[in-house]
């Protein structure tokens, strides 16, 4: 049997769905091009249900559940039922008051599963792109991306990026890499290591420690104490 799709309103309670929607939701905008849809099918409605028999879920509530799972990325029936639990956003755009039970997951996929099979959820769509306030914006226009493409691109800007951090740069700018460490044993001829911490300016001055410098970490110095016992 067909259950109806009663909306009542707010006949009483402490919370009204209608006020807790803010006026410039999206959903606002969706829902009375949806009820129009809906309101279309009915026939097609009464076609699939018996006239005697316990009332099933509402086709029209039904059909606005899964739109709302498809808006929101809804992952499964179960995640659905626990929204319009406890989201009032959900059961006002459903059309579920404050105190109305929500259904159990499998009662709704049994009838789910009526609609699909009954063509009714392409119609319901056929119905909403037919309507005159949404086929202006619809276009016979469209392009296709492949998502290899994108990976790979994505790829060559990250090696491009890679390459830009050992560059050198041009004559007399500031180089970017760290100071060059003198290897240990030489001395400035006073008797003591030293350590110079000077950076190359130029792609030809000290090309060969700078690149050894930037590949490894320097050793560190020895003690000098060293030195002055032989």
């Amino acid at each position: 049997m067909r259950g109806r799709d009663h909306q009542r309103g707010h006949v009483g309670g402490y919370v009204d769905p209608e006020a807790m929607v803010p006026p410039d939701h999206p959903l606002r905008q969706i829902r009375p091009l949806v009820n129009a849809a809906l309101e279309r099918l009915s026939p097609d409605f009464d076609e699939l249900y018996s006239l005697t028999g316990r009332p099933s879920v509402p086709p029209e509530q039904l059909l606005r559940a899964l739109l709302l799972q498809a808006f929101f990325t809804v992952r499964s029936e179960r995640q659905l039922m626990e929204q319009l639990t406890y989201n009032i956003l959900f059961r006002w755009f459903v059309g579920l008051s404050i105190e109305a039970p929500v259904w159990d997951v499998t009662v709704f996929t049994k009838n789910r599963d009526r609609l699909l099979e009954g063509d009714i959820a392409h119609g319901f769509l056929r119905a909403i792109l037919a309507d005159p306030q949404v086929k202006h914006l619809l276009s016979s226009e469209h392009f296709s991306v492949d998502g290899t493409l994108i990976e790979a691109w994505a790829r060559l800007a990250e090696g491009s990026a890679r390459q830009s951090l050992v560059e050198w740069p041009d004559e007399g700018t500031h180089s970017r890499l760290p100071p060059i460490i003198e290897a240990p044993g030489r001395s400035s001829g006073t008797g003591t290591g030293s350590c110079a911490g000077t950076r190359p300016t130029s792609p030809t001055a000290s090309s060969s420690r700078a690149s050894t410098a930037w590949s490894r970490p320097p050793k560190p110095r020895l003690a000098a104490t060293a030195h002055l016992a032989t």
